[in-house]
């Protein structure tokens, strides 16, 4: 009987700690999915404050239409996130449901026990027969046996009785946990049908805005022939300003090479008169080894290290400014005919909003692109540029810091943030800087 006893309990011990287990990491994952699901919402607000913005300006056409798709977009995100959060609250109640049911098994089993040691116990109650038992041993040890027996025997029914009130109460709180998750998931499905309530108005509100913009094609058509033509001279400054770092490392690396020959054979000098006829000396690095191992033209110490910081900080980046992003990166078509491929993302804000520099490194070139400028900075063999800047604040060559003010937005009211790569390879800065 104590060997069942162990047995239950040690069984009752492990049901409880997957129990706890399974219980904290669906609420660990729960907590992550609501706070994703907060900034997503504030994400929306900060699109709702810009269109309420962009409708007091009616030439602002393309701007309305990207803020109102990006809307949608951020609205099927909260969407996703909520039906996430059903999925996880669903899979801990099927999991709270199987732990109840294996606890009510395991109070049956243990009742069903305790009773049959209360029946013995009621049989053999008499102190004729409690005596009798220890007086009918067979040797004095065998009655400090005996005698040790009984103790242990009530000592097994009071455990046993502890047990059935300790899973008494780990089933009642499992019940009430069960309770309240129904209750969660009870909320998070009215959640879910306001937001989706919600996409069918902004889904209207959309056609509308596309409609309206079919009527005024030739506007657009010229607005966005603007766009193109400013991203155009953008990007050709971007590339001239990559290549001319990249000619300029290209130097650098050569000057260091040859200077580290010529030590080396300095070196070597003293070294040849002790030196035997036949031993060849170690060939040095050259550019191109260096290359080959680094496939980077930026291989200086400073720079090998700037760009693997800058990689480590991937999805930590803070933003450049504090606005909306009104146009994401990569293409995009508005209504059929007026398509766009961003190089960067746009992003709407104040004139005269102070932009940050997104990482520490040097400003590489400070330009205008037409009645703007901008600021390329160089974090080792990344570059991150800011353009549609009314005003600039540091100039070539200058060191900067994470967070530095290195300007402040022009009238147009957006900053043209756009990320690149020795290569001009562009990157999607949203998955760069920080949600």
């Amino acid at each position: 009987m104590l060997k069942r006893l162990l047995t239950v309990t040690v069984m009752l011990v492990v049901i409880a700690f997957r129990v706890t287990a399974q219980g904290q990491a669906p609420a660990q994952n729960r907590a992550d999915l609501e706070k994703e699901r907060a900034a997503i919402q504030k994400e929306i607000e900060d699109v709702k404050r810009s269109l309420d913005e962009t409708h007091k300006n009616k030439h602002e056409t393309l701007v309305q239409l990207n803020l109102l798709q990006r809307k949608l977009k951020l609205r099927e995100s909260a969407i996703r996130n909520i039906n996430q959060q059903i999925d996880v609250i669903q899979s801990d109640m099927n999991n709270s449901a199987r732990d109840i049911s294996k606890l009510r098994s395991e109070l049956d089993t243990l009742k069903q026990q305790y009773a049959q040691s209360i029946v013995f116990a009621y049989k053999n109650r008499s102190s004729y027969d409690f005596l009798n038992f220890i007086f009918s041993a067979t040797s004095f040890n065998d009655a400090l046996r005996r005698i040790q027996y009984l103790k242990s025997y009530r000592a097994y029914r009071e455990e046993r009785a502890e047990n059935i009130l300790r899973t008494q109460v780990q089933l009642k709180v499992k019940i009430d946990g069960l309770k309240v998750t129904r209750i969660e998931k009870d909320e998070a499905l009215k959640k879910q049908s306001k937001e989706r309530s919600l996409l069918e108005g902004e889904k209207k509100e959309k056609d509308a805005a596309v409609r309206t913009l079919q009527s005024q094609e030739k506007e657009l058509k010229k607005e966005m022939a603007a766009k193109q033509r400013q991203d155009l001279r953008l990007g050709a400054a971007i590339t001239a300003a990559i290549k001319r770092a990249r000619d300029l490392a290209v130097k650098e690396a050569a000057r260091r090479n040859a200077d580290a020959k010529a030590a080396e054979k300095a070196a070597e000098k003293p070294a040849n008169k002790t030196s035997r006829p036949n031993e060849e000396a170690a060939a040095p690095a050259t550019l191109n080894t260096v290359k080959a191992y680094n496939k980077t033209v930026f291989t200086s110490e400073e720079d090998l290290h700037l760009s693997g910081e800058f990689e480590r900080n991937k999805h930590q980046l803070p933003w450049p400014v504090s606005g909306t992003v009104s146009m994401a990166y990569g293409p995009h078509e508005y209504i059929k005919g007026i398509t766009h491929n961003n190089q960067g993302v746009t992003i709407d804000c104040a004139a005269g909003t102070p932009v940050k520099a997104v990482f520490s490194g040097e400003v590489q070139s400070v330009f205008s692109v037409g009645d703007v400028q901008a600021v390329m900075i160089r974090h080792g063999k990344y570059f991150t540029t800011y353009s549609n800047l009314g005003s600039v604040t540091v100039s070539k060559g200058e060191q900067v810091r994470t967070g530095q003010v290195i300007g402040r937005i022009g009238g147009d009211a957006q900053l043209e943030f756009v990320l690149s790569d020795e290569k001009n390879r562009t990157y999607d800065p949203e998955g760069w800087l920080r949600r």
